[in-house]
């Protein structure tokens, strides 16, 4: 996922870490004057090749924030992680209110409890709605993490695992949470071409995901190669500077001409 926001450790709410007061300062400042941005990155169905949805990213207004890992990590340490997970749901939804979402969810946001929550943006949105949460949560925090998909999910709520394949692969947990989606991260993907050893791993890792009911995104797909062994090994939707960068107005994802 480009932007990634999930893999973030927790960290401790303190003001003297790295970045220091001119950085709590700006967070406190996009959040109170609700000035996060969001970019939209097309997701694609390669059974149909159309697009399917869109993923939103959080992008700092602010020169301070030099990517959107650094803007959670004030988040985290200013306490307010949980509102700024919120405001980032709320300008999405505004956003983008015709297609379905992939929405990124914060580990630290599970100590918060907005999502719960009747009033979460994530239930006001007319189409479906996708929570990624990263892979290094359900194994670090698992029984608070499950609980909260769990809760969700009874409202209607998707779940997605996100960087699957990015160092903290666990099938146990991907078993455990029953994801709807299992998204692999760029890892599983950069170079890959048919009938390679990372084409075969792919092969066998999508068809274990549907044996266990997920479908599977293959995210930063970047050459022609890539989607085309993709497609090949049976992945059920793409996303990729290939076909699209995020961006705002929504972009329109283009399918390459040599497929």
């Amino acid at each position: 996922m480009p932007g990634d926001l999930g893999a973030v450790p927790r960290v401790e709410t303190t003001s003297g870490r790295a970045g220091g007061a001119g950085e709590l300062e700006a967070v406190h400042r996009i959040i109170d004057e609700k000035l996060l941005r969001i970019a939209f990155q097309p997701i694609l169905d390669l059974h149909t090749r159309k697009l399917f949805a869109y993923e939103a990213l959080a992008r700092s207004p602010l020169p301070i924030f030099e990517s959107p890992v650094q803007l959670y990590q004030a988040a985290i340490r200013a306490g307010r992680v949980g509102e700024m997970g919120r405001l980032h749901r709320i300008q999405a939804i505004r956003t983008c209110p015709n297609w379905p979402l992939f929405l990124n969810i914060n580990p630290n946001e599970l100590d918060h409890g907005y999502l719960v929550r009747p009033d979460d943006p994530i239930f006001w949105h007319r189409q479906p709605v996708y929570v990624e949460i990263t892979e290094s949560a359900p194994l670090l925090y698992f029984e608070q993490c499950h609980a909260v998909l769990a809760e969700i999910r009874k409202k209607g709520v998707h779940i997605a695992v996100d960087d699957f394949g990015a160092g903290y692969s666990n099938l146990r947990y991907i078993s455990d949470l029953t994801p709807d989606i299992v998204k692999f991260d760029r890892q599983l993907v950069a170079g890959i071409r048919e009938g390679s050893r990372l084409y075969r791993l792919m092969r066998s890792l999508v068809r274990l995901c549907k044996e266990m009911g997920s479908k599977v995104v293959a995210e930063g797909i970047e050459t022609v190669d890539e989607l085309a062994a993709v497609e090949t090994a049976r992945v059920d939707f793409a996303q990729g500077y290939l076909l699209a960068r995020p961006g705002l107005p929504l972009p329109v994802p283009q399918w390459p001409a040599a497929l």
